[in-house]
């Protein structure tokens, strides 16, 4: 029961579902933005692609259907079919069917903790090496500067599909296919392709519409809402406490199903004063999944309020989420101090820690670390080295510590 009522508020999270709107959005979206209707004309675009050039809707003419699909560099159920859409257009290219994606997102419309599963956001810049990691040969494009074309389509989330005729009138729209999985195997249902087989073979589309699995448009008026979140983070006040080489020993077993990364130490060290925004940036975006940032202060005890003063500065406070899980462990704080020798949190913590500060590992659940360094961290080489382990999209056979965003 309790893994169905975690899937149950993940889902929430993805579809959009939420307590108050953003303002100048009504039920999650533009007051003014269309939905379109089977037989509807496809709405005109002058949007600019991955190759710099601009493209207009006049350049996916004069086929037997056109695809038009609105996906998105961070959300995990688009990064599900990457690999199926590229399949499907090299599959129908060479049948007269054109495609072209369109990225509707805004980056001020995600949350830090919305980007978890993957390492691009949704600015145009991070359009193409996304495309490329994709090995994709069609056409990607951005909308996310006005919005204007996911407002036209009546974009509800990433990945949203519509598929028109040749004389471009709507004959589908809705998912992809019916599965949120990047395992082939998990499709029972290709809708997409059921579609635009109707259309080459002059049959009428047996199922129209269904409703897009995915991540809620990120409107840019979304950005009040999380700018809210974002200052209450900031807000947070930060316990540090005492522990103990068995404590510590106890952290580093991770008996929980999160990931679990730990950084010793301390507010002499410049070093890790340097890194610590990195820590915290890479804690607030894997939020939404479970994972920690636990931090181990190597300050003198009398030194614990300088301690908590600058964590709290570095708004490195605990989220709402990892509160929650702390209380199920008994615990109270992500934030201790060691006051014993280097040698013994070495025992403790990792026996190969070679005695510097800042020392940094990633725990997976179970005690495996997948990830050390000591030095000053490469904050994309740490998120890799998490969302290697966690992936980056939904799996049904990923254990709990992958849970879905």
């Amino acid at each position: 029961m309790k893994s169905l009522m975690s899937l149950l508020a993940v889902l929430a999270a993805v579809v959009g579902v939420r307590a108050a709107d953003a303002p100048g959005l009504v039920n999650g979206n533009p007051p003014d933005m269309r939905t379109l209707k089977s037989g509807d004309a496809a709405p005109d675009f002058d949007l600019l692609g991955i190759d710099g050039k601009k493209h207009k809707l006049a350049e996916y003419t004069g086929g037997e259907a056109l695809v038009v699909l609105f996906t998105s560099n961070h959300c995990p159920t688009s990064h599900s079919i990457e690999r199926r859409l590229q399949k499907f257009y090299e599959e129908y290219k060479g049948k007269g069917v054109k495609l072209v994606a369109i990225n509707p997102n805004h980056p001020d419309g995600l949350s830090k903790d919305e980007l978890g599963y993957g390492e691009f956001g949704d600015s145009y810049a991070e359009m193409k090496p996304y495309a490329e990691k994709n090995k994709w040969t069609f056409d990607y494009l951005y909308d996310g500067d006005t919005q204007a074309v996911a407002r036209a389509y009546g974009c509800l989330a990433t990945p949203h599909v519509f598929v028109f005729d040749k004389n471009l009138k709507l004959r589908y729209q809705g998912r992809f296919d019916d599965s949120r999985f990047y395992d082939d195997s998990t499709v029972k249902s290709k809708d997409c392709q059921n579609a635009v087989d109707a259309i080459l073979a002059g049959k009428p589309v047996a199922v129209e519409l269904t409703k897009p699995m995915g991540c809620s448009t990120k409107w840019r008026e979304k950005k009040a809402l999380h700018d809210a979140k974002h200052e209450t983070w900031a807000k947070t006040p930060v316990t540090v406490e005492l522990i103990d080489k068995a404590g510590i020993a106890d952290l580093r077993a991770n008996k929980s199903n999160k990931y679990r990364m730990i950084n010793v130490w301390a507010t002499w060290c410049p070093p890790c004063v340097k890194e610590f925004p990195d820590l915290v940036e890479i804690s607030r975006k894997f939020d939404m999944r479970d994972f920690e940032l636990v931090t181990i202060s190597m300050d003198d005890p009398k030194d614990m309020a300088k301690a908590e003063a600058f964590l709290f500065k570095q708004a490195a406070g605990l989220s709402k989420k990892v509160e929650n899980t702390l209380k199920k462990e008994g615990r109270t704080t992500n934030s201790y101090l060691f006051a014993g020798s280097a040698d013994d949190l070495a025992a403790a913590l990792d026996k190969e820690m070679p005695g510097p500060i800042p020392h940094t590992i990633v725990v997976a659940p179970g005690g495996e670390v997948v990830y050390r360094h000591t030095g000053i961290i490469d904050r994309a080489a740490v998120e890799n080295a998490i969302l290697d382990k966690m992936n980056r999209f939904y799996s049904p056979a990923a254990p709990k510590a992958a849970a879905k965003k």
